[in-house]
C-alpha cells in the first residue's frame, strides 16, 4: 500500500479536508497518524476511532498551531509512540473576512498567525525529525485565494500566497537531505457552507468550474497523499491546484 507502516501527523484533522487527509492515510496503509485539533476535541476523537476501526494506530493531539509548542509536541508525540515520523500534512487553517481598510488589526493576525505562522511552524518541527531522518515529505495545505485573490480576503490570500513560497524555498533548502516539501491549493470544496447556499447562488459558482462541480474533501486528500508518498519522489517546490479548472478557466478584463 501507498503508505504502509509509516506515521503522519495530520493537523486540523478533526473536521473537513483535514478528516478526509487522515482517512486517506490510514486507507493507504499508515500504521500511525496524528490527528490534531484547534478546540474540538471530540471530533477529533471520532476521527481517531474512525481510523482505528480500519487498523491504524490514531492518536489525537489539542493545540493551537500559531504556538510553536503545538507542532513540538505533535511531532514528539510520533516519535515516541511510532518512533518515526514519514509526513507532516499543514492543513489547519482560519478565514476571518472584511474589508481591508476597516479590517481591525487582531482579525488580520488571528489569520496570519493561524495559516502563515502555524504552517511554518509545523515545517519546522518537521524538518527537525526528517532533518535527522534524511527522508521524509511536507504537504501545506494552501488555497486557490492565494494565487488569484477573493474579495474580502486580504488576510487570507496573503496568508495563503506566502505559503507557496515558503513551500518553494524549504524544497530547495531540504532536497538534498531526502526532504520534499510540496503544497496544493484546492478550489470551491463542498462544505456546510456551499450546503446552505441557494440554488442561484450554488450555480452563479458553479458557472466558474470547468468541471462543472464542486470538489469534495477526497479530491484534495487523495492529492496529499499522493504527494507524501513514493509516487511522487521526484517532487517537490510543487503546487498542486486542485479545482476543477476553476484558475485555468479565469477570464481576463469583462
Amino acid at each position: 500500500m501507498e503508505f504502509g507502516g509509516r506515521v503522519a501527523v495530520v493537523t486540523g484533522a478533526g473536521r473537513g479536508i483535514g478528516r478526509s487527509i487522515a482517512h486517506a492515510f490510514a486507507y493507504q496503509g499508515a500504521v500511525g497518524v496524528v490527528v490534531g485539533y484547534q478546540a474540538n476535541v471530540t471530533a477529533a476523537d471520532d476521527t481517531a476511532g474512525q481510523l482505528r476501526e480500519v487498523g491504524c494506530d490514531a492518536a489525537t493531539f489539542g493545540g493551537d498551531v500559531a504556538d510553536p509548542a503545538t507542532a513540538r509536541g505533535m511531532a514528539r508525540l510520533a516519535i515516541e509512540r511510532w518512533g518515526r515520523l514519514d509526513a507532516w500534512v499543514n492543513n489547519a487553517g482560519v478565514t476571518a473576512d472584511g474589508p481591508f481598510l476597516r479590517m481591525p488589526e487582531a482579525r488580520w493576525r488571528r489569520v496570519l498567525d493561524t495559516n502563515l505562522e502555524g504552517t511554518r511552524h509545523g515545517c519546522t518541527a518537521a524538518l527537525e525529525v526528517m532533518f535527522r531522518q534524511r527522508s521524509g515529505a511536507i504537504v501545506n495545505v494552501a488555497s486557490v485565494v492565494g494565487l488569484v485573490g477573493n474579495a474580502g480576503q486580504a488576510n487570507y490570500a496573503a496568508a495563503k500566497a506566502a505559503i507557496f513560497g515558503l513551500t518553494r524555498a524549504l524544497a530547495v533548502d531540504f532536497g538534498r537531505r531526502g526532504v520534499r516539501i510540496n503544497a496544493v491549493a484546492p478550489g470551491y470544496v463542498a462544505t456546510d457552507l456551499t450546503e446552505d447556499l441557494d440554488k442561484t447562488a450554488k450555480d452563479a459558482l458553479l458557472s466558474r468550474v470547468p468541471l462543472g462541480r464542486f470538489g469534495c474533501a477526497e479530491d484534495v486528500a487523495n492529492t496529499v497523499v499522493f504527494l507524501a508518498g513514493g509516487r511522487a519522489a521526484y517532487i517537490t517546490g510543487a503546487t498542486f491546484v486542485v479545482d476543477g479548472g476553476l484558475t485555468a478557466g479565469l477570464r481576463l478584463g469583462p
